[in-house]
Protein backbone atom coordinates (compact mmCIF):
# COMPACT_ATOMS: atom_id res chain seq x y z
CA UNK A 1 0.00 0.00 0.00
CA UNK A 2 0.92 3.36 -1.21
CA UNK A 3 2.10 6.03 1.67
CA UNK A 4 0.26 9.33 1.69
CA UNK A 5 3.05 11.02 1.36
CA UNK A 6 2.61 11.43 -2.46
CA UNK A 7 4.11 14.33 -4.38
CA UNK A 8 2.60 15.40 -7.59
CA UNK A 9 4.63 18.11 -8.85
CA UNK A 10 2.23 19.79 -10.72
CA UNK A 11 0.33 20.36 -7.54
CA UNK A 12 3.41 20.10 -5.31
CA UNK A 13 2.93 23.43 -3.48
CA UNK A 14 -0.20 22.12 -2.38
CA UNK A 15 -0.08 18.18 -1.66
CA UNK A 16 3.65 19.51 0.55
CA UNK A 17 1.28 21.30 3.02
CA UNK A 18 -0.07 18.11 3.88
CA UNK A 19 2.64 15.90 3.54
CA UNK A 20 3.23 13.51 6.63
CA UNK A 21 6.89 14.14 6.63
CA UNK A 22 8.65 17.64 6.12
CA UNK A 23 10.38 16.86 2.60
CA UNK A 24 14.39 17.79 2.02
CA UNK A 25 14.87 20.27 -1.30
CA UNK A 26 17.64 19.25 -3.98
CA UNK A 27 20.14 22.00 -3.15
CA UNK A 28 22.35 21.95 -6.11
CA UNK A 29 22.07 22.18 -9.97
CA UNK A 30 19.54 24.79 -11.49
CA UNK A 31 16.45 23.85 -10.21
CA UNK A 32 16.30 23.62 -5.64
CA UNK A 33 11.98 22.56 -5.84
CA UNK A 34 12.18 18.94 -6.47
CA UNK A 35 12.00 17.15 -2.88
CA UNK A 36 13.74 14.01 -1.51
CA UNK A 37 11.75 11.40 0.26
CA UNK A 38 8.81 12.10 -1.13
CA UNK A 39 6.97 10.33 -3.86
CA UNK A 40 6.65 11.99 -6.73
CA UNK A 41 3.86 10.75 -9.42
CA UNK A 42 3.75 13.15 -12.32
CA UNK A 43 5.50 15.03 -14.77
CA UNK A 44 5.56 19.49 -14.12
CA UNK A 45 6.45 19.65 -18.29
CA UNK A 46 4.03 19.91 -20.69
CA UNK A 47 3.49 17.97 -23.59
CA UNK A 48 5.49 15.15 -22.61
CA UNK A 49 5.57 11.74 -21.58
CA UNK A 50 8.10 10.01 -18.92
CA UNK A 51 8.32 6.24 -19.85
CA UNK A 52 9.90 4.26 -17.50
CA UNK A 53 10.64 0.51 -16.91
CA UNK A 54 11.31 -1.85 -13.81
CA UNK A 55 13.27 -4.99 -13.07
CA UNK A 56 15.56 -5.01 -15.70
CA UNK A 57 18.50 -5.24 -16.70
CA UNK A 58 17.79 -8.74 -18.73
CA UNK A 59 17.47 -10.85 -21.44
CA UNK A 60 14.47 -8.37 -23.17
CA UNK A 61 16.09 -4.46 -22.63
CA UNK A 62 17.93 -4.26 -25.73
CA UNK A 63 15.03 -4.57 -27.69
CA UNK A 64 13.30 -1.96 -25.96
CA UNK A 65 16.19 0.32 -26.15
CA UNK A 66 16.21 -0.87 -29.95
CA UNK A 67 12.53 0.25 -30.18
CA UNK A 68 13.13 3.75 -28.31
CA UNK A 69 15.87 4.26 -30.50
CA UNK A 70 14.27 3.68 -33.92
CA UNK A 71 11.43 6.24 -32.38
CA UNK A 72 13.73 8.61 -31.16
CA UNK A 73 12.24 8.34 -27.66
CA UNK A 74 13.81 8.63 -24.40
CA UNK A 75 13.11 6.79 -21.52
CA UNK A 76 13.93 5.71 -17.57
CA UNK A 77 15.24 2.78 -16.51
CA UNK A 78 14.84 1.45 -13.13
CA UNK A 79 17.19 -0.97 -12.80
CA UNK A 80 18.29 -3.63 -10.11
CA UNK A 81 21.32 -5.09 -8.83
CA UNK A 82 20.83 -8.70 -8.65
CA UNK A 83 16.52 -9.72 -9.40
CA UNK A 84 15.54 -11.28 -12.58
CA UNK A 85 19.60 -11.13 -13.38
CA UNK A 86 22.79 -10.21 -12.60
CA UNK A 87 24.05 -6.17 -13.27
CA UNK A 88 27.24 -7.55 -14.09
CA UNK A 89 25.91 -9.97 -16.67
CA UNK A 90 24.50 -7.21 -18.92
CA UNK A 91 26.63 -4.01 -18.21
CA UNK A 92 26.55 -3.36 -21.73
CA UNK A 93 22.83 -3.09 -21.62
CA UNK A 94 23.30 -0.78 -19.09
CA UNK A 95 25.89 1.10 -20.27
CA UNK A 96 23.87 1.28 -23.62
CA UNK A 97 20.92 3.35 -21.43
CA UNK A 98 23.63 5.88 -20.73
CA UNK A 99 25.21 6.43 -24.42
CA UNK A 100 21.62 6.34 -25.83
CA UNK A 101 20.64 9.29 -23.79
CA UNK A 102 18.02 7.28 -21.40
CA UNK A 103 17.93 8.00 -17.28
CA UNK A 104 19.40 5.05 -15.18
CA UNK A 105 18.07 4.66 -11.80
CA UNK A 106 17.74 2.90 -8.68
CA UNK A 107 15.27 -0.09 -8.34
CA UNK A 108 17.11 -1.46 -5.29
CA UNK A 109 19.62 -4.14 -5.22
CA UNK A 110 17.51 -7.41 -5.01
CA UNK A 111 13.76 -6.12 -5.23
CA UNK A 112 12.52 -6.47 -2.04
CA UNK A 113 9.62 -5.11 0.02
CA UNK A 114 10.98 -2.44 2.03
CA UNK A 115 8.51 -1.48 4.13
CA UNK A 116 9.18 -5.11 5.64
CA UNK A 117 12.84 -4.49 6.21
CA UNK A 118 14.91 -2.84 9.31
CA UNK A 119 16.21 1.13 8.19
CA UNK A 120 19.00 -0.27 7.89
CA UNK A 121 18.71 -3.34 5.63
CA UNK A 122 16.76 -0.52 3.52
CA UNK A 123 19.75 1.53 3.35
CA UNK A 124 21.70 -1.65 2.23
CA UNK A 125 19.15 -2.27 -0.55
CA UNK A 126 20.40 0.85 -1.69
CA UNK A 127 24.11 1.66 -1.24
CA UNK A 128 24.81 -1.79 -2.37
CA UNK A 129 23.49 -1.19 -5.36
CA UNK A 130 24.67 2.35 -5.54
CA UNK A 131 28.30 0.44 -5.48
CA UNK A 132 27.23 -1.82 -8.33
CA UNK A 133 26.22 0.92 -10.65
CA UNK A 134 30.01 2.58 -9.81
CA UNK A 135 31.30 -0.48 -10.95
CA UNK A 136 29.30 -0.49 -14.26
CA UNK A 137 28.55 3.00 -15.26
CA UNK A 138 30.80 5.24 -12.86
CA UNK A 139 28.13 7.01 -11.26
CA UNK A 140 24.48 6.37 -8.88
CA UNK A 141 21.08 7.89 -9.18
CA UNK A 142 19.47 10.12 -6.95
CA UNK A 143 16.08 9.18 -8.60
CA UNK A 144 14.46 5.50 -7.20
CA UNK A 145 11.35 3.99 -7.30
CA UNK A 146 9.96 1.55 -4.68
CA UNK A 147 9.56 -2.38 -5.80
CA UNK A 148 5.73 -2.56 -5.76
CA UNK A 149 4.96 0.86 -5.28
CA UNK A 150 5.43 -0.60 -1.21
CA UNK A 151 6.37 2.51 0.62
CA UNK A 152 6.31 3.87 4.44
CA UNK A 153 7.53 6.45 6.66
CA UNK A 154 10.66 4.60 7.56
CA UNK A 155 11.75 3.56 3.80
CA UNK A 156 10.61 7.75 2.63
CA UNK A 157 12.61 8.54 5.78
CA UNK A 158 15.83 6.50 4.36
CA UNK A 159 15.12 7.77 0.25
CA UNK A 160 15.59 11.45 2.17
CA UNK A 161 18.57 11.01 4.29
CA UNK A 162 20.32 9.35 1.06
CA UNK A 163 19.05 12.13 -1.16
CA UNK A 164 17.07 10.13 -3.21
CA UNK A 165 14.04 11.38 -5.73
CA UNK A 166 11.30 9.39 -4.98
CA UNK A 167 9.18 8.42 -8.58
CA UNK A 168 6.01 6.03 -8.98
CA UNK A 169 3.65 6.74 -11.62
CA UNK A 170 0.55 7.71 -12.83
CA UNK A 171 0.13 5.41 -15.09
CA UNK A 172 0.27 1.30 -14.37
CA UNK A 173 0.32 -0.77 -17.65
CA UNK A 174 -0.32 -3.72 -15.29
CA UNK A 175 1.85 -5.41 -17.84
CA UNK A 176 3.09 -8.03 -15.64
CA UNK A 177 0.09 -9.12 -15.14
CA UNK A 178 -0.84 -8.99 -19.07
CA UNK A 179 2.19 -10.32 -19.82
CA UNK A 180 1.01 -12.53 -23.12
CA UNK A 181 0.25 -11.88 -26.65
CA UNK A 182 -3.15 -12.77 -25.49
CA UNK A 183 -3.93 -10.23 -22.92
CA UNK A 184 -1.29 -7.51 -24.08
CA UNK A 185 -3.97 -5.08 -25.51
CA UNK A 186 -5.37 -5.12 -21.83
CA UNK A 187 -2.15 -3.34 -21.24
CA UNK A 188 -2.15 -1.09 -24.28
CA UNK A 189 -5.70 0.35 -23.13
CA UNK A 190 -4.68 0.69 -19.67
CA UNK A 191 -1.84 3.41 -21.01
CA UNK A 192 -4.00 5.18 -23.62
CA UNK A 193 -6.91 5.72 -21.32
CA UNK A 194 -4.57 6.48 -18.33
CA UNK A 195 -3.25 9.32 -20.64
CA UNK A 196 -6.81 10.60 -21.22
CA UNK A 197 -7.16 10.71 -17.78
CA UNK A 198 -3.83 13.42 -17.40
CA UNK A 199 -1.17 10.74 -16.65
CA UNK A 200 2.20 11.53 -17.47
CA UNK A 201 5.27 8.79 -15.97
CA UNK A 202 3.88 5.21 -16.80
CA UNK A 203 5.35 2.06 -15.41
CA UNK A 204 6.27 -1.20 -17.84
CA UNK A 205 8.76 -3.81 -16.89
CA UNK A 206 11.59 -4.72 -19.50
CA UNK A 207 11.78 -7.98 -18.36
CA UNK A 208 8.60 -9.11 -20.34
CA UNK A 209 9.07 -10.32 -23.73
CA UNK A 210 5.36 -8.84 -23.82
CA UNK A 211 6.47 -5.47 -23.36
CA UNK A 212 9.14 -5.42 -25.52
CA UNK A 213 7.88 -7.17 -28.17
CA UNK A 214 4.38 -5.96 -28.78
CA UNK A 215 3.59 -3.47 -25.68
CA UNK A 216 6.42 -1.04 -26.19
CA UNK A 217 5.86 -0.79 -30.07
CA UNK A 218 1.85 0.12 -29.30
CA UNK A 219 3.01 3.12 -27.01
CA UNK A 220 5.16 4.47 -29.16
CA UNK A 221 2.69 4.70 -32.11
CA UNK A 222 0.26 6.34 -29.38
CA UNK A 223 2.64 8.79 -27.91
CA UNK A 224 3.30 9.75 -31.38
CA UNK A 225 -0.33 10.07 -32.30
CA UNK A 226 -0.71 12.52 -29.07
CA UNK A 227 2.06 14.39 -30.40
CA UNK A 228 3.80 13.86 -27.28
CA UNK A 229 7.41 14.24 -26.28
CA UNK A 230 8.64 11.18 -24.84
CA UNK A 231 11.27 12.15 -22.15
CA UNK A 232 13.68 10.89 -19.28
CA UNK A 233 11.95 11.23 -15.85
CA UNK A 234 14.49 14.11 -14.86
CA UNK A 235 13.81 16.06 -18.13
CA UNK A 236 9.44 15.66 -17.27
CA UNK A 237 10.79 17.06 -13.84
CA UNK A 238 12.53 19.77 -15.24
CA UNK A 239 15.58 18.45 -13.41
CA UNK A 240 18.90 19.28 -15.67
CA UNK A 241 20.95 15.95 -15.76
CA UNK A 242 23.95 16.77 -13.76
CA UNK A 243 21.37 16.74 -10.81
CA UNK A 244 20.49 12.88 -11.57
CA UNK A 245 23.68 10.95 -10.35
CA UNK A 246 26.32 11.33 -7.77
CA UNK A 247 30.12 9.55 -7.98
CA UNK A 248 30.68 9.64 -4.12
CA UNK A 249 28.58 10.04 -0.62
CA UNK A 250 30.99 13.25 0.09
Amino acid sequence: MLSSNVFTVTTGALLLGAATASPTLIQHGKREDIPVGTIITSCNVEGVIALTFDDGPFAYTDQVLDHLAEAGMKATFFINGDNWASIYDYQSTVNRMISDGHQVASHTMTHPDLTKLSRSGVEQEMTQLEEAMLNVIGKFSTYMRHPFFSSNEQSLSVMGSLGYKVVHSSIDTKDWEHNTPETNDQSVEIFRNSLDEGGSIALMHDVHATTAQNLVPAVIEIVQERGLNAVTVGECLGDPEENWYRTSRE
